[in-house]
């Protein structure tokens, strides 16, 4: 699973780092919706897991935030550094899947977008998140709508976590796509099960995804595609 993850990402990174600032499902459905859910970053220690192409990276360290940037793809890497240019950004690659690199209590804030579906036991990453955040940092995180995939793919059960093999068309290529579904009380509990839980969004379409995208634009309208959570670590 993680090979074929690391080989479809390489291959998209070149689409994520050129195009990742008007792809309509990030820049106008999923982005906005995270933006606004952000806490204050001035200052903050931020882990950015999961930083694909570095938008987020690059957007709160212009906020005066301290990053660090991980993900399993080094050419996502690559395109994040290029991003950040001289902006307080150190990114390097690690497996969400492996235990992080830091110290207990380093970071004020955790922000993981749309990268927990690739991973199919999310229990170990959770207890990092954990340790690795300081007590009242904020965890902040988007994955896929479970009714999304459960609508979309032909699933046994809702109640069970599924292996989904999936294929994206990028500029005429197709990419295969291999990422996890589970039950919305499987994604809750792993927030509960060590963070205080603040809010849960259902993002909607900004006028911009219709106007680039108004095939696509309805579908999102009304039926939901990602899910963000917010949580907190219990201060001492």
């Amino acid at each position: 699973m993680k090979k074929n993850v690391l080989h479809s990402y390489e291959h998209l990174s070149s689409h994520y780092e050129f195009d990742v600032d008007r792809k309509p499902y990030n820049a106008y459905l999923e982005r906005p919706a995270m933006v606004d859910l952000l806490p204050d970053l001035q200052g903050k220690k931020v882990l950015d897991a999961g930083c694909a192409a570095g938008w987020y990276a690059r957007y709160m360290a212009d906020q005066d935030a301290d990053v660090t940037a991980i993900d399993l793809s080094p050419s996502m890497i690559a395109a994040t550094k290029r991003r950040a240019g001289n902006a307080k950004v150190h990114a390097f690659v690690h497996d969400l899947t492996d235990p992080l690199p830091m110290d207990d209590r380093s970071f004020d804030l955790i922000i993981c977008s749309l990268t927990l579906h690739y991973i199919k036991d999310w229990a170990p990453i959770f207890q990092e998140f954990h340790r690795t955040l300081k007590p009242g940092g904020t965890l902040l995180f988007s994955t896929h709508h479970p009714f999304m995939d459960y609508m979309n793919h032909e699933v046994d059960s809702y109640y069970a976590c599924h292996e989904i093999q999936d294929e994206w068309t990028v500029d005429g290529e197709k990419i295969p796509v291999t990422f996890y579904r589970r039950p919305l009380e499987e994604i809750i509990s792993s927030v509960t099960d060590h963070f205080h839980f603040i809010k849960l969004s259902e993002p909607k379409p900004t006028l911009e995804f219709k106007k680039v995208h108004p095939e696509g634009f309805h579908k999102v309208s009304t039926k939901p595609n990602f899910m963000i959570l917010k949580a907190e670590k219990p201060e001492l």
